[in-house]
């Protein structure tokens, strides 16, 4: 994935609140794919321009829309925002809605939280809520380094103490996962992958299966899952969506989980508001720490971006922000 079209910084009009709006004051500001995907116009979403890119942002409450502060936030509060329908992060002041936004305890700093909220409610939804994780079960990850793939070690790991096997692209990053508590951490090598889970689990399988890559790596961990196994989709780093015929479920009678935060967001709001809730309160407990690979200044978004489509990155990349005051 190339970086066709540059970001310029330049200066826009303020945007007048309606009633559940919230204006912050933007801190940080974490770098995704689909940011560099929506730029490049290969994103399911083709934004009216100009458009901001950034979704995950943090920092200080401005000024609230009159039913905003009504809910308990007010101006001055530390905040972290989901925006993805209004995107806007990359730059020194976003707009949200209310129904976006978590007030962050001291504990929490701005670039941990943009590094949290996405990644961390997706591994939370997929691993504890769809598939019941459980101490005694043994969880495949794959795309381990990249900020999902993180998010789901740390939670099955550290937070639910499941053995895991985490899968990735070089042993440098693969150190990482170790570090991170994965008790097994491979490079990509699919005989490699389906021999190791097969000695571990003496040929019974993996009861949950964590997939963020898509591409024919899915189809290889198809093999490492148990009878009565789950096998979560949390995303398709690769951009390549797997396909799976439903024959392929009946042998080993396991269970496909699909999970969209996009789609909670939508269709179960108190899920959605009370599991990014859950991951902030984790954090807050020093139970789970997100990884950053990098930090930018807003002036050099491009790098950034570019840094993220090279691959460069073991944990998410945060844009922050400098301001005169």
């Amino acid at each position: 994935m190339n970086l066709q079209n540059p970001l310029e910084i330049e200066e826009q009009k303020h945007k007048k609140l309606e009633k559940h709006d919230v204006r912050i004051k933007v801190e940080c500001c974490s770098v995704n794919a689909s940011d560099i995907m929506i730029c490049n116009g290969s994103y399911e979403i083709a934004p009216k321009l100009p458009f901001v890119p950034g979704y995950e942002v943090s920092g200080e409450i401005l000024e609230l829309g009159s039913k905003a502060a009504e809910g308990g936030l007010k101006v001055g509060d530390r905040i972290v925002g989901l925006n993805k329908d209004l995107f806007s992060g990359f730059a020194e002041e976003c707009v949200l809605m209310d129904k976006d936004v978590w007030q962050l305890p001291s504990q929490v700093k701005f670039d941990k939280a943009v590094a949290l909220v996405d990644s961390y409610t997706t591994a939370l939804i997929g691993l504890c809520r769809r598939a019941k994780i459980k101490e005694t079960d043994i969880v495949l990850i794959t795309a381990g380094a990249g900020g999902l793939g993180l998010a789901a070690v740390d939670v099955s790991a550290n937070v639910f103490r499941a053995k895991v096997i985490a899968v990735c692209e070089t042993e440098e990053k693969a150190a990482l996962l170790r570090e991170k508590g994965a008790w097994a951490a491979l490079t990509f090598n699919p005989k490699e992958t389906v021999k190791k889970c097969d000695e571990v689990t003496k040929g019974h399988g993996v009861r949950i299966v964590f997939d963020s890559v898509g591409s024919e790596y899915f189809n290889m961990v198809l093999k490492c899952v148990a009878p009565e196994g789950v096998v979560i989709v949390g995303g398709t780093a690769s951009r390549l969506v797997p396909s799976i015929k439903t024959s392929e479920l009946l042998p080993r009678s396991f269970s496909l989980i699909g999970v969209s935060m996009r789609n909670y967001r939508a269709s179960n709001n108190a899920v959605y508001r009370q599991v990014v809730q859950d991951a902030i309160d984790m954090a807050d407990q020093g139970l789970v720490h997100p990884v950053i690979a990098k930090k930018f200044p807003l002036d050099e978004v491009n790098e950034a971006m570019q840094y993220v489509t090279d691959g460069n990155s073991a944990g998410k990349v945060v844009l922050t922000m400098k301001h005169d005051d």
